[in-house]
């Protein structure tokens, strides 16, 4: 995700007040720009940098920020920044991995306006929406949503339904999807690439505002939702045509003590072959929380391989918030 904000949307890709019945401004003015540090020793150091930013919204009056865990993951220190140049320090307090939500509280006065939450369920593929990120008209966007259905990603991860927009925000960690209404949406999560008729085009993926409201309260409380952790592998997992295909592993995650190998196929899990990314995350899932003994099958140079893999809670990988 681009971090430079010596660009802007062409004037007839942005959003107006004319084509919205609500005051766009304000609602562009909840959105923030989210800056974390985190220590060179986190195990996600490796794979999502020391450094990071991206894009957070005001979701209430007391300041509260939700962006997109990843920003701020392990994070040792977070700055807020609002599109009117306040910069207040921010503490991470939670993450919660099967949403992919992360939330900071600011430790000053944001001053920014919160936006209001709304549902993704009433939302219809073809809706005209606005994807907008920290930085006010210049950073919106006018989008459709394109599609709304299953997203599976390579880190063990699996949305029921997630939303997907079309054209493509550049900044879209953290980006917030707005609806007609002038309400929240969903958060940025990802650039994807959509191939149709031997053309390839690019948009976002976006995590539905729904899936927030049932774990906020835990969220605020406990740092994390009140459910048990899912068993966690550690690898990293790619379908390759029909295949299902080993493409990394985590240092010192379960997988890697067990010694699955990168180029790895995944043939079982559990006696049972999976058809797809989400249906083999799910397979795990069912064998019971975090500790499950995980069965794997795997083609390793045309051979099968019986591993057995003692999943893990990914939350005891990372570190842990500093408290203020």
């Amino acid at each position: 995700m681009t971090d430079s904000n010596d660009w802007a949307f062409p004037t007839h890709l942005r959003p107006s007040t004319d084509d919205f019945g609500f005051d766009l401004d304000a609602v562009l003015d909840s959105l923030v720009l989210v800056r974390a540090e985190i220590p060179e020793d986190a195990f996600t150091a490796s794979i999502l940098g020391t450094e990071r930013t991206g894009n957070g919204v005001v979701i209430d009056p007391s300041g509260l920020v939700l962006t997109i865990g990843y920003v701020i993951t392990e994070a040792s220190r977070v700055w807020l920044s609002t599109n009117r140049g306040t910069l207040v320090e921010g503490d991470p307090v939670a993450y919660d991995q099967p949403t992919g939500f992360g939330l900071v509280q600011p430790l000053g006065r944001l001053g920014a306006p919160h936006l209001r939450r709304g549902s993704a369920a009433s939302c219809r593929v073809g809706e005209e929406v606005i994807v907008a990120g920290h930085g006010g008209r210049a950073h919106a966007l006018k989008a459709k949503v394109f599609a709304k259905r299953e997203f599976a990603g390579y880190w063990e991860y699996v949305l029921d339904e997630a939303l997907f927009t079309m054209p493509p925000h550049p900044q879209w960690g953290g980006a917030g999807l707005v609806g007609r209404d002038g309400r929240l949406l969903g958060i940025g999560s990802l650039l994807v690439e959509e191939k149709a008729d031997d053309e390839t085009s690019q948009g976002n993926m976006l995590v539905p505002i729904d899936l927030l409201e049932p774990i906020l309260d835990d969220l605020l409380t406990l740092g994390r939702a009140n459910r048990p952790p899912r068993p966690w592998l550690g690898m990293y997992t790619t379908e390759v045509g029909r295949h299902l295909v080993v493409a990394g592993v985590a240092e010192r995650a379960p997988a890697a003590q067990a010694g699955l190998q990168v180029g790895d196929v995944v043939m079982e899990v559990a006696g049972e072959r999976p058809e797809s990314l989400a249906d083999l995350f799910r397979r795990i899932w069912r064998l019971g929380d975090a500790g499950a003994e995980v069965p794997l099958t795997v083609a390793r140079k045309g051979e099968p391989v019986h591993l057995k893999v003692r999943s893990a809670d990914r939350n005891d990988f990372l570190k842990k918030r500093r408290l203020h």
